[in-house]
């Protein structure tokens, strides 16, 4: 495995970690991860790149070793939080973003809010979030109240292999070496609760169960699509075919092509043998994707 290296951006509001690879002469390529994922579980993508690169990857706030807030997260917050990374490891160049997830979802709104800031932006299965009515905003207000009197746990585990075995029996595509990898990185000790509700103490996931807590707003995906038709850099799509995400667009007919329309410049492109976590399951194609769709 390709080294990575550590290092503390320290912001007026948070710490966050930023996991370093390769040559800091090298280009920049910054590696954006999901809801619930590390920074250190793009490992098996960097391994697979065939360039040389300055990978920068950020663990968000509340993930992983960045600084947990113990409290609701907003996700502007993370906006802000990518525009101080951008700052200070892209500060005189747009920059390519590779998000996965949440991390896609991310550069893709980054991207249109920040045009100039953005060169190229490759979205893996981050392609927005679900429809919402205003209808649904009562129920939501009252979600996030209850959550304020009972703050969310994590699901705890007996030990890193039984960890392990929750991921491949989730993702099916997932090697049994890979999980073991990630149960390093994606897991910690600490409390949770069992299935019967009762806290325990042991393997838990490695991120602030606040992340759990309903927000008190409404995502509105007609926000995301006014934002989507300001982004003026070339956009790639990548998508596992048999993910879930894709499975819950194809179930509103004309949502994906709906959403592909709001951007000037953008490609698809597919991963055979791929659920939504596709940068673990097939992490040499989703390598190869990245570095067609990159100049040379």
């Amino acid at each position: 495995m390709k080294r990575s290296r550590c290092e503390t951006l320290a912001l007026p509001a948070v710490r966050l970690n930023i996991r370093r690879w390769g040559d800091p002469a090298a280009p920049t390529l910054f590696l954006l991860h999901g809801w619930m994922d590390v920074s250190a579980s793009f490992q098996f993508v960097v391994d697979a790149l065939q360039r040389d690169w300055n990978i920068v990857a950020p663990d968000w706030r509340g993930f992983g070793p960045s600084q947990w807030l113990a409290r609701p997260y907003y996700f502007a917050d993370h906006l802000a939080d990518l525009e101080a990374i951008l700052d200070r490891y892209s500060p005189d160049a747009p920059a390519t973003l590779v998000g996965h997830s949440m991390g896609g979802i991310l550069s893709c709104l980054y991207a249109g809010i920040r045009p100039q800031r953005v060169a190229r932006v490759i979205s893996l299965e981050g392609f927005g979030i679900a429809p919402t009515t205003p209808e649904m905003a009562p129920d939501r207000y009252g979600q996030w109240l209850d959550a304020q009197k009972k703050p969310p746990r994590m699901h705890v585990y007996a030990d890193r292999a039984a960890f392990a075995n929750r991921l491949q029996k989730t993702d099916r595509f997932l090697s049994a070496k890979r999980a073991d990898f990630l149960a390093r990185h994606l897991a910690r000790i600490g409390d949770g609760e069992d299935r019967a509700g009762q806290r325990r103490h042991g393997i838990v996931w490695n991120g602030d169960p606040w992340h759990k807590a309903p927000g008190a707003y409404l995502f509105r995906l007609e926000e995301s699509m006014a934002i989507w038709k300001r982004v003026a850099c070339p956009v790639l799509w990548v998508a596992g075919r048999q993910s879930w995400v894709v499975r819950e667009y194809a179930s509103r007919p004309g949502d994906w092509d709906a959403r592909r329309a709001c951007f000037a410049d953008i490609a698809e492109a597919w991963v055979e043998d791929a659920d939504h976590m596709l940068h673990h399951d097939q992490p040499e194609a989703v390598a190869r994707i990245i570095e067609e769709f990159l100049p040379g």
